[in-house]
């Protein structure tokens, strides 16, 4: 059931934050070519190269029970992990292509083995490999579909398929922590999830569904503005039956992820007003157990944030020992 994770493609995004590193493997040597023979393209070299095996990590196949979709989880165990101990808790990344990575790289460089960060194991989302990667979040992160009701398509909405979100958390809460829960030692009482753009926006959609799901939610630059704002309807359907939420919620946004007049700036969309609305909307709600804040990050951009959310969020959901040392 287990394979190495020696084949996770298209780790370039936040390539820095990986200096440093070094793989296990190193490639076999070659001859030098005969003074005759054509000099190799760089095309022949790479594809005679070994991939980069991230140590610690493995790829699980795990399908769905339910629907069959073929996807994986990838899983990280910190330095120190031992089994037969209380459990480490565990952090649930969305978009995990490039977030795995980044989030590994920050738990082993910030969290200072656990002085900083508390050691954690981290699991990472990929999308489903049997479809494109955007029409699989498209689908598993959307809580509603936009495209219903009608043969005409709104703007901006290109995918096949939306608003299966449910389908997706029951997938999480039934299959995936079933087996991390029984494949790791894992404290499943202190579950973290971490997700981005769309992430975000499945992470609000369990918070308001299943909120015991996760103890703490770390929601970067949510997109509360998918199908004119759905989330607020979800939101009073909650809050209809529901007088206390226990969770805690951290929320990030980027200071140009509005409309403004630079080329960082949203055109169309308002994330980071929508985000500190949605958080006054809650905290007014006065939930039984329940804590949310939202941060607006100076000079940070939709692309630029979410390295910043994560290391804060991480700081705040899951504090090491300390004291805090940066050197």
């Amino acid at each position: 059931m287990i394979k190495a994770l020696n084949h996770i493609v298209a780790i370039v995004f936040f390539a820095a934050m990986c200096g440093g590193c070094s793989g296990t493997n190193t490639p076999p040597p070659i001859d030098p070519p005969e003074t005759s023979a054509p000099v190799e393209e760089p095309a022949a070299v790479l594809a005679a190269a070994l991939p980069v095996a991230l140590p610690g990590t493995a790829a699980h196949y795990l399908p769905a029970r339910d629907s069959g979709r073929p996807y994986e989880v990838w899983v990280s165990t910190p330095i120190t992990y031992r089994t037969g101990g209380d459990g480490y808790p565990v952090v649930f990344v969305t978009d995990a292509v490039y977030s795995f990575p980044l989030v590994r790289s920050i738990r082993n460089l910030l969290g200072r083995n656990g002085q900083n960060i508390e050691e954690f194991i981290l699991v990472g989302l990929p999308p489903d490999p049997a479809v494109s990667s955007n029409t699989s979040r498209n689908r598993d992160y959307t809580p509603t579909d936009p495209t219903r009701g009608g043969a005409l398509r709104p703007p901006g909405y290109s995918s096949a398929v939306y608003g299966e979100a449910a389908a997706y958390r029951d997938y999480l809460e039934s299959d995936v922590f079933e087996f991390i829960s029984t494949e790791y030692d894992a404290d499943m009482d202190r579950k973290v999830f971490i997700g981005h753009s769309y992430g975000g926006l499945l992470g609000s959609y369990i918070l308001l569904t299943k909120p015991q799901m996760f103890s703490a939610y770390i929601l970067s630059s949510p997109s509360l503005w998918f199908d004119q704002r759905s989330i607020i309807n979800i939101e009073s359907e909650y809050s209809r039956s529901h007088s206390s939420l226990n969770a805690r919620v951290m929320m990030y946004a980027g200071e140009y992820e509005g409309p403004g007049p630079t080329p960082r700036h949203f055109t169309s969309v308002d994330l980071a007003g929508d985000m500190q609305r949605f958080e006054k909307r809650l905290q007014k709600r006065g939930y039984e157990g329940f804590t949310i804040d939202s941060i607006v990050l100076p000079d940070e951009d939709h692309l630029t944030v979410y390295p910043a959310a994560v290391s804060r969020g991480l700081l705040w959901a899951l504090p090491g020992r300390g004291p805090y040392r940066s050197g």
